[in-house]
């Protein structure tokens, strides 16, 4: 999996790969020795080149960051495969938009129930891939008119996770 990640206004490339239990990590086309185990909800225990961090991430409706030593830093996450799908969905707000997982996780929480108006850009459901919670914003400006699941429930890159009308 490859991401874009922004800390601190800095632009970097993040590359990923499972291999049984580890994980392979580039960082802007550097391999980065890299171990990573979750404490508990929203932390990780990090090892990197042999030097421990623990990392905490939090996230508002407006903001995330992560703070690493008791500094706080903003980060943003995109997945340059889901910014692609968005901008093909952006040809019109007219009808009904679907909102659909990027990737395969688990449904934390679900934001907005059915029947509420939603603004564009407002959480919907949260998912958890990788240890990392990612928030699911409504398509357009409209009312959540189905939610196809449930809090807890697994869930498959492109999977259609509810509908706002």
């Amino acid at each position: 999996m490859i991401y874009e990640v922004t800390v601190a206004g800095k632009l970097h490339r993040v590359e990923l790969q499972k291999s049984g239990e580890q994980w392979r990590c580039k960082l802007d086309g550097v391999d980065l020795p890299v171990d990573a185990v979750s404490t508990r909800e929203g932390v990780l225990s990090i090892l990197i080149a042999g030097k421990s961090y623990e990392v905490k991430q939090e996230s508002t409706a407006s903001e995330s960051n992560i703070v690493v030593g008791g500094v706080r830093v903003p980060v943003q996450v995109r997945d340059p495969r889901a910014l692609r799908s968005r901008r093909r969905g952006e040809s019109g707000t007219d009808g009904p938009k679907k909102i659909v997982a990027p990737m395969p996780g688990k449904v934390v929480r679900i934001l907005t129930p059915v029947g509420m108006a939603v603004e564009q850009g407002q959480g919907v459901i949260v998912i958890e891939a990788m240890k990392m919670q990612n928030e699911l914003k409504s398509p357009k400006k409209g009312t959540v008119r189905r939610l196809n699941i449930a809090e807890g429930a697994a869930v498959e890159a492109g999977q259609t996770l509810a509908e706002v009308e």
